[in-house]
């Protein structure tokens, strides 16, 4: 449940209705909004006597039980939309975000030309993979701990904010050093564990859509985050598994209202895994600003032929420069920025 305060409501009043949850046995979530504050009450404690109670309380203007199972991810719980902070740019706002860059990182020329190439066509943050999950065990697995000082090498050089997986529970700790916002990709989007240890590192998380995920499923993997006690949470569409085979995956661009519907998180949209052919890229990313998106993540590389890693959808930094005129047409007519 949550309990929304009064406009007039004082810190004391606040901390004492937080002190009578916590007597309760509930784990307090706090939300400062424009005009109200709210406390969200998670807990599996239900008692009928506890909404009158509360409402008897100095300070207190009504209490609302949350039907939907996402909490602390869903509209009730916060009305505004969150607006989300990774070094200096900001997700959730009135500007489209562009994430751009490799899906690996290769060596030190591949990922600081790129970052270098990006930034000078309009990129806000630069993504790349240290660590990787790929289908075959065969395939290039990333440079881990190297790919990530190569990551903070070229976010030196340019400023663009990092963001890059992470796998594994045990190396949380490790990406989160170098990265300023870490990716639980589609195949982890389930991987409960580690979705617990990224909302304890207190660090930006971008979570992507799982290749068969619904949106409550997607939305309940943020609730692990968000229960946590990190709230910096930004999905992610990347295309699901459908029957189609003309493309990658199929790319879900109702995802992106139906999540402004239900959610308050932003929501990014990636048209390079979503469909795994460079001539789509840039026409489904404009789709996906004028749906609503809160930024585009893709995968640019200096020399797609050689890549390492998905080559067939990575743009050439030609191709990012025109795709970002495109771009910034789109977002004026809809009313954004870039």
């Amino acid at each position: 449940m949550i309990i929304i305060m009064g406009t007039g409501a004082s810190p004391a009043q606040v901390e004492q209705v937080q002190e009578r949850l916590r007597g309760w046995g509930f784990d307090i979530h706090f939300s400062q909004g424009v005009e109200r504050t709210i406390i969200g009450a998670v807990g599996a404690r239900k008692d009928p006597a506890m909404a009158p109670m509360l409402e008897a309380m100095e300070g207190v203007e009504r209490v609302v039980h949350i039907l939907t199972p996402y909490k602390l991810a869903g509209r009730e719980f916060k009305g505004e939309p969150t607006r989300i902070r990774v070094g200096p740019v900001t997700i959730g706002g009135p500007r489209v975000v562009i994430i751009a860059g490799p899906c690996a990182v290769e060596d030190c020329g591949q990922i600081v030309g790129t970052a270098k190439a990006v930034k000078a066509a309009g990129a806000d943050m630069l993504r790349g993979g240290a660590y990787k999950p790929r289908s075959s065990p065969y395939a290039f697995q990333g440079l881990e701990e190297e790919g990530l000082k190569l990551l903070a090498q070229a976010r030196a050089e340019t400023g663009l904010p990092v963001v890059t997986e992470v796998l594994n529970p045990r190396d949380v700790e490790l990406v989160a050093e170098y990265a300023d916002m870490l990716q639980i990709g589609a195949r982890n989007m389930q991987n409960f564990i580690l979705l617990r240890e990224v909302g304890r590192a207190r660090r930006p998380v971008l979570l992507k859509r799982g290749l068969a995920a619904t949106t409550e499923e997607w939305l309940m993997s943020a609730e692990y985050i968000l229960s946590e006690g990190n709230y910096d949470v930004v999905l992610c569409e990347r295309g699901i598994r459908t029957y189609e085979t003309s493309t990658r995956n199929t790319l879900d661009i109702s995802a992106v209202p139906i999540i402004k519907r239900l959610s308050h998180l932003p929501i990014l949209v990636d048209p390079s895994h979503g469909t795994g052919k460079r001539a789509l890229v840039a026409p489904l990313a404009r789709a996906a600003v004028a749906a609503g998106g809160d930024g585009i993540l893709v995968e640019v590389h200096p020399s797609p032929e050689t890549a390492l890693s998905d080559g067939p959808q990575s743009l050439t930094f030609d191709d990012f420069r025109q795709m970002m005129d495109g771009l910034r047409r789109v977002a004026a007519a809809v009313g954004r920025e870039m």
